[in-house]
């Protein structure tokens, strides 16, 4: 091999490593966004349907901000699939910032009646367990994904 050659070999070794490591700053590691149902709230259905709007707040604890272009939820209440609803709303959270995002759900009867069967086999309406698995699709970042979890407190009813 010629000096001349091992000199071009070695320039683009430096210019590759130095490639590399740019590409790796630009995919550190982010913390996952914060995730909170904070209300579901009625809206109107078509006959064997029920429809709700469920809000969720949405924390961006990083550096970079996300933007997204779709939500898609699923929700599982007591161990069993409940309500699941999309929208091709857009949006941008801010670098540690936050939002609120209404997405709609759809319950079919089929899912509304194991749920009745499932809540009729529980002491209590209070406390029970429930997951929220969802998406914002798009940005810089591609698609993020994330899980909600806790138990449902149903307002007591007064006499």
């Amino acid at each position: 091999m010629t000096p001349r050659l091992q000199r071009h070999l070695r320039l683009w070794l430096v210019v590759l490593l130095a490639s590399v490591i740019n590409a790796c700053a630009l995919f550190q590691a982010h913390d996952p966004l914060n995730i909170s149902v904070i209300g579901i709230e009625p809206l109107p259905g078509q006959e064997l349907e029920l429809r709700m709007a469920v809000k969720i707040r949405v924390q961006n604890p990083n550096e970079n901000a996300v933007d997204f272009n779709g939500v898609a939820l699923n929700l599982e209440v007591n161990g069993q699939p409940l309500a699941a609803g999309v929208s091709d709303q857009r949006g941008h959270i801010g670098r540690y910032d936050e939002i609120v995002i209404v997405v709609p759900v759809s319950v079919t009867a089929f899912a509304f009646l194991r749920q009745a069967y499932g809540l009729s086999q529980v002491q209590s309406l209070q406390g029970l367990p429930y997951v929220l698995r969802g998406k914002l699709a798009g940005g810089l970042l591609g698609t993020v994904r994330f899980t909600d979890q806790g138990k449902l407190n149903l307002p007591q009813a007064t006499p």
